[in-house]
Formats: C-alpha cells, sequence, structure tokens
C-alpha cells in the first residue's frame, strides 16, 4: 500500500487543522493505520492509531482530547482532526499502516512521506 500524507500547515495556538492519509495499491480496508510525528531533533513519537475497520482508536496522551483519527475506507483515507493546536505540537507529521494495530514505529511497514505542521505562539 502506499501512501501520501497532506494538510500540513502553519496555525496559531488553538487553531485546527486535518491531516489527510491518501491510500493506493492494496487493500486499505485491510490495514490499520497509525499517525506519528516527528519534531526538529527528535524521535519519531506514536500520536494515534485506527483499526481496520474503525471500531478501535487510541492516541498518545499529549494528544488525547484534542485529535481525533478517523478513517473513510470507501475513500482510501485515514485522517487526524487536530484541535487546540500548541506550539509542542510543531512537527512532521507521518501516516503509516500495518496489518494489527499497535502503538510501535518499527512495526509499521508502510510509510507516507510526512507533512510538516507549525504551530505559532
Amino acid at each position: 500500500v502506499q501512501l501520501q500524507a497532506s494538510g500540513g500547515g502553519l496555525m496559531q495556538t488553538g487553531g485546527s487543522l486535518r491531516l489527510s492519509c491518501a491510500a493506493s495499491g492494496h487493500s486499505f480496508r485491510s490495514y490499520s493505520v497509525g499517525w506519528f510525528r516527528q519534531a526538529p531533533g527528535k524521535e519519531r513519537d506514536f500520536v494515534a492509531y485506527i483499526s481496520s475497520g474503525g471500531g478501535t482508536t487510541d492516541y498518545a496522551a499529549s494528544v488525547k482530547g484534542r485529535f481525533t483519527i478517523s478513517r473513510d475506507n470507501a475513500r482510501n483515507t485515514a485522517y487526524l482532526q487536530m484541535n487546540s493546536l500548541k506550539p509542542e505540537d510543531t512537527a512532521i507529521y507521518y501516516c503509516a499502516a500495518q496489518t494489527s494495530v499497535t502503538h510501535y514505529r518499527t512495526n509499521y511497514g508502510y510509510w507516507g512521506q510526512g507533512t510538516l505542521v507549525t504551530v505559532s505562539s
């Protein structure tokens, strides 16, 4: 499966953005999707995941209650709705796919190219 993340941009603190992860190739509905982010000089960290059917989600503690992950299998697309953005949310955001839900970056076999989110104070 090939993934392409989009929707990043520059926002002020408290603003909202919706990231998209468009998939092509193998059957998207067979894969769980994870979002990760990497701030400058830091490791790539887990943000959220959603199961293949959308019934199971989980979030990093730092984004719980502010971010929502969803998917539309008919459109082969997953989303990350980000509300109440903070400067510490500034990072490159990556979507990834795997056949089972997992928090672990190394378990994901398919990655998109990343989209930059910058939150100004």
